[in-house]
């Protein structure tokens, strides 16, 4: 199917344009936040404006507990997602190569991709105790099932020509899953990425509620339980802002992955 004009016209647009298009809606959301608050529509001990939330963003800065909290949340979702993505690749490809690999795990991993992310807590507690180990596993297991569910669904998928193309040039095994296959499905490879580095942010709070004393999400917490509105609204914008600027760094690196291998 192709681009409608609309589509035409707006690809026509650089960088700087895509990124003011982009910025469109958060800054009409933005105004809209501050005309209600403003306007006293809403009580601030329910919605602080934004100029609140950056007084309490400078405060903590000058505290010097911002930067710690978003440079702890930051490497457990560098490090959870690193881990998670490498298991799911290697779980996907097993299980979407293999028939004998889809009859004996896919159905047990369905079962457990549907449990919820805070039931994992209390037993990672129990193995793991309090460290970091627990939160970086209960992130892992975030990463991992979008990236198995992908990869999975891709490799079954791969035309069959191309494989047999790669066997008669002797490429079998991994050789066969790193030159042929794998370069085959990297448009969902990378989307499966995108879809798990988002999860490991959406786990990253349950993982900081297992006795966290800095992160995101033990400041979203911490700010509920000593009614800081303003804080909770600060650890939420900082969520959607981080959670972009990994997904945009994926971004950069599917497009060198998509210039070597599409």
């Amino acid at each position: 199917m192709s681009d409608g004009p609309g589509h035409r016209g707006l690809g026509g647009l650089g960088r700087a344009g895509r990124v003011a298009v982009g910025l469109l809606v958060p800054v009409a959301l933005l105004g809209l936040w501050w005309g209600t608050t403003a306007a006293g529509l809403v009580p601030a001990y329910q919605l602080p404006g934004p100029v609140a939330v950056w007084d309490a963003a400078v405060d903590l800065v000058e505290r010097g507990q911002l930067g710690h909290h978003v440079a702890i949340s930051t490497q457990r979702v560098l490090v959870g997602f690193a881990l998670g993505a490498a298991a799911g690749l290697a779980v996907g490809a097993l299980v979407g190569l293999s028939r004998l690999g889809d009859l004996l795990l896919a159905p047990t991993l369905g079962a457990i991709r549907a449990v919820p992310s805070l039931a994992w807590v209390p037993l990672l507690i129990l193995w793991l105790r309090i460290g970091e180990e627990s939160k970086i596993t209960l992130i892992a297991i975030g990463a991992f099932f979008p990236v198995y569910t992908t990869v999975a669904a891709a490799l079954r998928h791969v035309d069959p020509h191309l494989v047999e193309v790669g066997r008669a040039f002797g490429l079998r095994g991994l050789r066969l899953l790193s030159v042929v296959q794998l370069p085959a499905v990297v448009p969902s490879l990378v989307a499966g990425l995108r879809l798990a580095l988002a999860q490991s942010w959406l786990f990253l709070v349950a993982a900081e509620l297992i006795a966290s004393s800095m992160g995101l999400g033990f400041l979203l917490n911490d700010s509920q339980q000593n009614g800081r509105v303003d804080r909770i609204l600060l650890a939420i914008v900082l969520l959607a802002v981080l959670g972009k600027l990994t997904d945009a760094l994926i971004g950069l690196g599917e497009r060198r992955l998509l210039r070597k291998w599409a």
